[in-house]
């Protein structure tokens, strides 16, 4: 019974202090009686639980705050520069990786463009630039607390990538691989469910409970928050929508599928068509994005229906989903957000002549806040609430 006792101790007082640390966090400046008061608990439970936080430079004191009426309180506050992690997003053909503090807010990144490259030369491209923003990152009671990087891909619940087929990966285990290289936690995520998440936690999504959002990058996915949550399915393949039929007789997909909505929405489906338009293009330049949406800006009329024609094509999917989840909010990000000047009108025109009348009410469709930021934000918060989650287990429980 005892052995019972002391392990049920240890779960009411992390179950506690997590409550202690949100509310601070939240909510600060914020004093020991007004933490008190808002978590119900008594205030000699929040005074020792306020001292572990300080023990862990996990919060820290401001003083003093205003009286209402007795002696002026000492103020606290949530330490976000406590420690640095790393977020990465890998593409099919870029990386971006991003320093943040316990708060969220970038103090350094790093951005690399590359072209069909094995997967021995992606990770040392990715080892290079966790070297890079590790080099970067301030002095800091925890140092770095770890690393998140979103694939273009299937992840399972082990972080275990079982299938990138825009990258030609199968079974892959980066984890492990840099767990093993680093010695820190490491989380391996879908690039599309941590978009979702950084939009949510960071951007568009913030004052939204259901959201889809679509990574529209060389390839499509989808990240789903449902009633506030990341839903990821029952072993975490959830949102890979843009394999999702459109074309019954369509071309194949990389995936085995025939006519997956990516290959008639995304980047990869644009470039592809642009490629058979003679445009004039600078010198020693290939062609990309950034030069169709010059191209477009220039008025030129090819490029210009090109990109209606892709906003269209992202609308039938669209259309889709919102059918399906019936959404407050649909987020369009990654790369091709940056082109949303051009591919808005003819998206919304299809979601609002096709979707249900029914679905439209109040349904907001927006452009990412974060520009390409959203997945490397939202695997940083991933890894920002995996070490906040172990530093609230009493230390004789932590292995």
């Amino acid at each position: 019974m005892r052995e019972t006792r002391t392990w049920n101790h240890h779960v009411v007082k992390e179950g506690n202090k997590s409550l202690v640390l949100e509310m601070i966090k939240n909510q600060c400046p914020i004093s020991r009686a007004a933490v008190a008061s808002e978590t119900g608990l008594n205030k000699g439970t929040v005074s020792s639980l306020v001292t572990d936080l300080l023990e862990d430079h996990l919060i820290y004191e401001l003083g003093p705050g205003k009286s209402s009426g007795g002696r002026r309180p000492v103020m606290l506050l949530f330490n976000g520069a406590a420690g640095y992690t790393i977020g990465i997003d890998l593409g099919v053909n870029y990386m971006l990786g991003v320093l943040t503090d316990l708060n969220g807010n970038i103090f350094k990144q790093k951005e690399l463009s590359f072209k069909n490259l094995s997967y021995s030369e992606i990770e040392q491209k990715l080892m290079d630039v966790i070297d890079f923003l590790t080099a970067a990152a301030p002095e800091s009671p925890h140092g770095i607390i770890g690393i998140g990087v979103g694939v273009p891909g299937i992840v399972d619940k082990s972080g275990d990538i079982l299938l990138a087929p825009n990258l030609n990966w199968k079974n892959i285990n980066l984890k492990t691989v840099l767990e093993t290289k680093y010695g820190l936690p490491v989380i391996i995520e879908n690039e599309a469910n941590a978009g979702a998440y950084g939009e949510k936690r960071f951007g568009a999504g913030k004052d939204c409970e259901n959201i889809i959002y679509v990574s529209a990058g060389i390839g499509i996915g989808v990240g789903l928050i449902l009633n506030g949550f990341l839903y990821k399915g029952s072993n975490g393949f959830s949102g890979e929508l843009g394999h999702m039929t459109i074309q019954v007789d369509g071309p194949k997909c990389r995936c085995g599928n025939q006519g997956c909505w990516e290959l008639y929405a995304s980047e990869q489906a644009l470039l592809a068509k642009a490629e058979k338009l003679d445009l004039s293009l600078p010198e020693n330049e290939e062609l990309n994005l950034a030069n169709l949406v010059t191209l477009a800006d220039s008025g030129n009329q090819q490029v210009i229906e090109l990109f209606n024609e892709t906003g269209n094509y992202l609308g039938v999917g669209i259309n889709n989903i919102i059918n399906t989840f019936n959404p407050e909010q649909v987020i369009i990000g990654n790369r091709m957000a940056s082109s949303n000047k051009w591919l808005e009108e003819a998206l919304n025109k299809r979601v609002a002549s096709q979707a249900l009348w029914f679905q439209q009410s109040e349904l907001q469709i927006n452009f990412s806040e974060l520009s390409t930021l959203s997945a490397a934000l939202g695997v940083a918060a991933f890894s920002i609430e995996n070490f906040l989650s172990v530093s609230m287990q009493p230390k004789s429980l932590i292995l």
